[in-house]
């Protein structure tokens, strides 16, 4: 910078190299006055209303790290161990608040360690901002350290998705990426050159178009209605109907008075898609629970015999346990009109909020005089309850795992969180933790990756402190991302983890058994005392493997006041079978064991008593009737 004379210091006798340091002490005081892009950044992320970010550090996003640092009293930073686990716990976030959820990356390879979270919040709907560093401009594209370009990479997970080109860019930036995130329910990224991050607004030349204060943080309402016409044809179709399922996902759950009030209306039973396991109570007489490989027999049976569907709030990927096509008349709510008609053929799509439009569409409703279809759900409900209660209490070791979720639901608080991850323990979570109060539940969905339920746990307690958070999960799963126990325990998290420990990727066991009819091969896992390594992280680890001392430890890890893990060792042989099996599932099951499935001998006996109790329970069709030979 060129020394300017002062005639007044010279008058003094003030040296030139005096008045150059006064000159320069100026100009950083200046500088250090005027904000940063970082500062814009994070200045803006508060008036749009985030309050929480997830991140592990790194030197491409040290200029962002440094204005968070100086707004620790309005934004709140969780330091993980992987930025996976960050992504996972924005979309956690936002399915367990309703809000953005942030996540916040180093340039190159911590970026795209973001993606498999990122996915999941993608797939299931849900408003997440990543924000990624960057080389510095001037050297991107020039195979500089960690110059990977994460616009580009992020180019199908995020729908919208750019770098920051400077300061007076920043803000614009962030409102329309928060704006897409918040109004499509997706994903959306910034990718921010670490050096703009410290420039300011003095380094940087505002483009005459680029009015200052142009954007706005503005939050609008989703409660979308369509017309009064469709509404008649729709209520038309479901009053001609007589046997009527409401299909309910995620997108009803805060729709639960209404959901009840049209299966009182039209006498039919509430299916509930995994996501949507919170939408009703799994006690109220209305439901019938699950769909699905997860689901229950007399869901099953309803979509069977249905002439009559109202889907709501749920795009349930499994095509074959919707009704034929032709069998049924399908209503389909849903707020994203390109969700109508994906799964099932759709006479009448209502595009809107599920709220919204089922309080429009029920007074239009006619009451059945008849609930026989319903009264006919609620009595298999009977014996399939029944069937659960007798699974989960048999007093042998090994343990059978459906054992832990029966004995954790009855001690869950009626607001208590519930996770879980994906693979067998999301059946056993599915089927024994009965929702109740307003219970929240999730878990990844439409992805179904593993890894997730620790993350998830994660997210809830941070979001809601005080509230009783449990995580079910697997022992592959878990050890995915179990570096991130470390990350409860420091932040003082009391979630608690219940971890089926098998040994065994044991859902894709049965794939390979059930859906391929190949014996199981490299599934086993090498064994981990989890309840040790919780005490290594400085939590507090507890061992079952015996059903007879089961409640007892339970109870007592519940009770405890921080984080825990609860390390079952369950039976790797007990299988997690669809509801109803089918004819073609038997037969590939069939084939496994003749082919050599080494564990055949157990696999057979837990086989035939489950399917056996099923049939008697459900009186449906089981194992007994389609394996060759068992019959």
């Amino acid at each position: 910078m060129p020394v300017v004379e002062n005639v007044q210091a010279s008058r003094f006798g003030w040296s030139s190299v005096v008045v150059e340091s006064l000159d320069l002490l100026v100009f950083f005081s200046s500088s250090i006055m005027a904000k940063t892009g970082a500062d814009l950044l994070v200045e803006r992320l508060l008036e749009w209303g985030v309050d929480t970010i997830f991140s592990l550090p790194g030197d491409g996003i040290n200029g962002i790290y440094e204005s968070l640092r100086n707004r620790q009293d309005k934004i709140k930073l969780i330091q993980v161990r992987h930025e996976e686990a960050a992504a996972f716990m924005a979309c956690g976030y936002a399915k367990f608040t309703g809000k953005l959820g942030v996540c916040l990356a180093t340039s190159g390879c911590g970026g795209i360690h973001l993606l498999n979270g990122l996915y999941d919040a993608k797939y299931d709907s849900q408003p997440v901002l990543a924000i990624t560093g960057h080389t510095a401009h001037d050297v991107s594209g020039t195979f500089y350290q960690q110059d990977v370009d994460l616009v580009k990479v992020f180019a199908d997970v995020a729908a919208y998705n750019e770098r920051v080109m400077g300061p007076d860019h920043v803000v614009n930036v962030l409102d329309q990426a928060i704006r897409t995130s918040l109004g499509q329910n997706t994903v959306t990224h910034i990718s921010f050159p670490k050096d703009y991050q410290e420039w300011t607004a003095n380094d940087d030349i505002r483009s005459q178009p680029n009015i200052p204060n142009h954007s706005s943080a503005t939050r609008v309402s989703h409660n979308v209605v369509p017309d009064i016409h469709q509404l008649h044809r729709a209520a038309e179709l479901i009053n001609a109907g007589e046997k009527v399922v409401i299909f309910a996902g995620r997108g009803c759950l805060d729709a639960r008075d209404e959901v009840l009030a049209l299966s009182d209306a039209v006498g039919g039973p509430i299916i509930k898609a995994l996501l949507g396991k919170g939408v009703v109570p799994d006690t109220d007489p209305h439901t019938t629970g699950g769909l699905g490989l997860l689901g229950t027999a007399p869901s099953q049976d309803a979509m069977q015999e249905c002439d009559t569907l109202i889907m709501i709030g749920t795009r349930f990927p499994y095509l074959e346990y919707f009704p034929k096509p032709g069998q049924a008349r399908t209503v389909q709510i849903d707020i994203d009109p390109s969700n109508i008609g994906l799964r099932t053929p759709v006479e009448i799509g209502l595009m809107g909020n599920s709220k919204a439009v089922l309080q429009a569409l029920l007074p239009l409703i006619k009451r059945k005089d008849d609930q026989s279809f319903l009264e006919k759900s609620q009595q298999r409900m009977t014996h399939w309850n029944e069937l659960l209660t007798e699974r989960a209490t048999q007093d042998v070791i090994p343990m059978k795992p459906q054992v832990v979720p029966h004995l954790v639901s009855p001690l869950l608080n009626d607001d208590a969180i519930i996770t879980c991850d994906c693979g067998n323990n999301t059946t056993w979570a599915a089927r024994h933790i009965q929702m109740r109060g307003t219970m929240q539940f999730s878990t990844s969905g439409l992805l179904a990756t593993m890894a997730s339920g620790l993350p998830y746990a994660i997210a809830a307690s941070v979001a809601h402190p005080g509230k009783q958070v449990v995580a079910l999960v697997g022992d592959g799963g878990f050890t995915m991302l179990m570096g991130e126990l470390a990350t409860a325990v420091k932040y003082k998290l009391p979630i608690k983890v219940f971890i089926f420990h098998n040994n065994s990727y044991g859902q894709i066991k049965w794939e390979q058994i059930v859906m391929e009819g190949n014996p199981e091969f490299a599934v086993d896992l090498h064994s981990i005392d989890f309840a040790a390594y919780a005490r290594a992280c400085g939590a507090t680890g507890f061992t079952i493997d015996d059903p007879k001392n089961a409640e007892a430890i339970i109870r007592q890890a519940m009770a405890h006041e921080g984080p825990v893990i609860v390390d079952a060792i369950v039976d790797a042989n007990e299988p997690p079978m669809p509801g109803k099996i089918t004819t073609d599932q038997a037969i590939e099951f069939a084939k496994a064991l003749v082919r050599g499935e080494k564990d055949r001998s157990e696999i057979i006996k837990n086989v035939i008593t489950d399917q056996f109790n099923e049939a008697v329970a459900t009186k449906g069709r089981s194992l007994l009737n389609v394996i060759p030979g068992l019959g």
